[in-house]
């Protein structure tokens, strides 16, 4: 019987990660990563847990104790990193991290001695490389990606430079950040205990997150440690130096992590090759283009592409040259950094790639696509609260028509209905208006000029 309420208990907490948009498919192996990662107690708290943003009082309403017993609990779970705590008006809140980029990763951002970490690396592995269910999951059921491409910033010219956005740059985010963590490559630690380690041997040290992330995972158990902008912009450029990818969360403001990756060992680049041309995470507005007049046929570009974006081919001539599959290439720029020909040039994409605002519009957008949107707005009274729910219903209101009819099917609500209706009819007036002052414009115009 103890067995069955053990069992129970992980699958539970297993529902209750996939009522989030960002879920992980059920399995055994699933099920033995929980056992490791959460005692049976904590996987029935956690269960009982909204997945949207909480204060103490929740939990402790929740859970049917004191706030004093909650927050002790709650202190327990963010020292596992199983919550990341956050200050909003001097209110203490609290929210369980989606299974990546979450508490999966944040088990191998340090070493350990509380967890078996092999075991545990053993079981990603068997999970995410074996299974995959959970890899199609999280990086091909939605058109809005989790994660986006950073481009090489020193690879572009000075033309170019000037051209590109500020949430384009890596060094951006670092600079508008109000702390910034930096851990251990999660994924070359996981790959390193299942006896296939790094094939470029790149650097573990250079895994960061940003802002209240990195805020409660340095103070909760040293999952990171705070670190300087300008110890970030080292980070930045021995990744650099070692040829791997930036990818960032996909959004414009605030990214919670920059990620530093090779494409032996990072998930979402691995997808991208075994998957090809499926992309996994946005790429830049970024493509390379070589130069025949400069290419050498040296080969090096194709030979460290991290996703074999590059095939080396022979013309007419007997000479080789680059070709690019502009399908799956990330526009990363690796290639270029690594002529020393300088024979290929990062040009923008003639189709801009569209990145959300912010987290919350990131959410929406994934959960309308994945048919979860339901579950983002009611999930156990987590947008209760107006401004919650004011949040919410304002990126949907921001959405093309398109988006929003999805939305309004999904949660059959007359509510939204209601305001999709009036936001409508304002836009129309509000076009009608524009139009009216241009041809009252006109006008006057005609008449001065007469």
């Amino acid at each position: 019987m103890g067995h069955l309420t053990a069992r129970d208990a992980y699958r539970n907490l297993s529902d209750r990660i996939n009522w989030f948009t960002q879920g992980a498919p059920q399995s055994e192996t699933l099920y033995k990563i929980l056992q490791v990662l959460f005692t049976e107690k904590e996987a029935k708290w956690m269960a009982l847990l909204p997945v949207r943003p909480f204060n103490l009082k929740r939990a402790a309403r929740v859970w049917n104790t004191t706030e004093a017993k909650a927050e002790r609990v709650l202190d327990h779970l963010c020292e596992k990193a199983l919550l990341v705590d956050s200050w909003h008006n001097g209110e203490r809140q609290f929210v369980m991290p989606p299974p990546m980029a979450g508490f999966i990763e944040f088990a191998l951002m340090r070493t350990r001695g509380d967890i078996d970490q092999k075991y545990l690396s053993e079981l990603y592995y068997q999970y995410m490389n074996v299974e995959e269910d959970f890899i199609k999951d999280l990086f091909f059921v939605t058109e809005t990606k989790l994660g986006r491409v950073f481009v090489q910033e020193p690879v572009l010219l000075n033309d170019k430079t000037n051209h590109i956005l500020d949430y384009e740059r890596a060094t951006h985010i670092v600079e508008e950040a109000e702390y910034i963590g930096l851990g251990l490559c999660y994924c070359r630690h996981r790959m390193y205990h299942v006896g296939r380690p790094c094939e470029i041997n790149a650097p573990w040290d250079v895994c960061m997150t940003f802002d209240n992330v990195a805020r409660s995972l340095a103070e909760h158990g040293d999952y990171c440690r705070l670190i300087s902008k300008e110890e970030a912009m080292d980070a930045l450029e021995r990744s650099y130096a070692a040829n791997l990818v930036q990818i960032g969360e996909n959004v414009r403001e605030h990214p919670a992590f920059i990620c530093n990756c090779c494409g032996c060992c990072c998930e979402a680049l691995q997808a991208a090759r075994k998957f090809s041309p499926m992309q996994p995470v946005a790429t830049t507005n970024y493509i390379p283009e070589p130069s025949s007049d400069k290419c050498a046929g040296c080969g090096k570009c194709a030979k460290v592409c991290p996703v074999l974006a590059i095939s080396m081919e022979t013309d007419e001539n007997g000479k080789k040259h680059p070709v690019i599959n502009k399908e799956i290439c990330l526009g990363c720029g690796v290639c270029a950094r690594n002529c020393a020909f300088k024979a290929i040039e990062m040009k923008r994409r003639p189709a801009q790639v569209i990145t959300p605002v912010n987290s919350t519009h990131r959410f929406v957008l994934q959960a309308i696509e994945k048919g979860t949107l339901q579950n983002l707005i009611f999930d156990n009274e987590a947008f209760a609260n107006h401004r919650a729910m004011a949040a919410v219903f304002g990126t949907i209101l921001k959405l093309p028509p398109m988006k929003q009819a999805l939305a309004s099917r999904q949660l059959k609500s007359i509510y939204l209905d209601r305001i999709l209706s009036v936001s409508a009819k304002h836009k129309q007036e509000e076009m009608d208006r524009r139009i009216a002052e241009r041809k009252a414009g006109a006008t006057d115009q005609e008449e001065a000029s007469v």
